[in-house]
């Protein structure tokens, strides 16, 4: 997949900005506060329609506009579509392919797929398991429409039964038989999500650990395990032994919403022993990993973000990682940076298609 045009309309601080893009190498310079990251979110929101920073659509609309709209002509050499993105201030967020209306969001997860690699990533290992079960998620999400609908109806279902606890203990009441209509799709729903994590991270770590001896050139060996209730016994005998305690906490103490990654070096959490310089490269490892196994899992080549990219790695190692991920046919790339010098010596060590736009 290619993205040959970009427009944005009142998207965050860009009143309107249009770009011709290069198959290859894309790359955004300017000054800090000039909006580089923004145009990166506007692609990340082509790929699963929301912001990669967290923020709510109507948020990311520009200050006293009523709509933002994010269109792009996307092809490769059978087929273009144009992809439209459109939040109205006072209506929901609308997703169009070559407009016609996606009946539901989750149709248009993996459509684009993409990886980023921000500052931000530090939080992954920094962070508790919930940042972590949300990147799990987002990777197999990109390649498994199903795995997003069991998702979905599994964390309506634990909101459901946490609801009903919570009532419990508010009107001083107990219902066992009300709550034991939740078991079913909780388990059905959770085993399938378990089944899927397991597999996906299972293909995940040794492409992990390839990665990392590439990039870091260490002795160190590194592991992504998954960790999870369900490893230790059933889900049916979970929710019935964690009852009377999920009763006294009034929400769902055991399942797979309490999933964890595990990262570790030479098998100690890389948090406690890695160095700056061996996080870096072991979370640049994981998402060059990711863009790997999504490509082989789906056929499709992933576009690749990489947001300030230069305060991560020196430029030498910037380089090298850009030319592993050209050896590795990962297709199109997108460089943020506030130094445009360093940005074209780094693209003219690489034998590549590339533009540069001044933002």
């Amino acid at each position: 997949m290619i993205i040959k045009k970009l427009s944005l309309y009142n998207f965050k601080n860009h009143t309107e900005k249009k770009f011709d893009l290069s198959p290859q190498i894309n790359c955004f310079v300017g000054n800090n506060g000039v909006g580089k990251t923004n145009i990166l979110d506007a692609l990340h929101y082509l790929s699963v329609g929301k912001s990669f920073l967290g923020n709510t659509d109507v948020n990311n609309i520009r200050s006293e506009e009523d709509f933002f709209t994010i269109e792009a002509e996307i092809g490769n050499e059978d087929y273009e579509d144009i992809i439209r993105i459109s939040q109205p201030k006072e209506a929901k967020k609308i997703i169009k392919k070559n407009d016609k209306s996606y009946d539901r969001m989750a149709d248009h997860i993996g459509y684009l797929p993409s990886v980023m690699i921000s500052p931000y990533d530090s939080n992954l290992i920094s962070d508790s398991g919930e940042s972590r079960r949300k990147f799990l998620d987002s990777m197999i999400s990109q390649t498994d429409s199903e795995y997003l609908f069991n998702l979905i109806q599994y964390q309506k279902t634990i909101q459901q039964r946490n609801a009903l606890l919570k009532y419990f203990a508010k009107n001083r009441a107990w219902d066992k038989e009300s709550l034991e209509i939740y078991d079913d799709p909780i388990i059905r729903f959770g085993t399938k999500i378990f089944t899927k994590r397991k597999d996906f991270v299972e293909q995940l770590n040794p492409i992990v650990k390839n990665f990392y001896h590439i990039i870091s050139g260490g002795n160190e060996t590194v592991s992504v395990i998954y960790e999870s209730h369900i490893l230790e016994d059933s889900f049916e005998n979970l929710l019935k032994e964690s009852l009377e305690r999920d009763r006294m906490l009034t929400y769902t103490s055991k399942g797979i919403h309490k999933d964890d990654l595990l990262f570790e070096m030479d098998k100690v959490l890389i948090k406690k022993i890695g160095s700056q310089g061996q996080q870096k490269s072991f979370l640049i490892s994981l998402k060059l990993a990711q863009m790997s196994l999504i490509k082989e899992l789906t056929g499709k080549t992933p576009i690749l973000l990489l947001d300030d990219i230069f305060d991560k790695l020196d430029d030498t190692r910037v380089s090298q990682l850009i030319e592993l991920v050209n050896k590795e046919s990962f297709g199109q790339i997108f460089i943020t940076d506030t130094h445009r010098e360093r940005t074209e010596n780094v693209v003219k060590r690489i034998n590549e298609e590339s533009i540069i736009f001044e933002i």
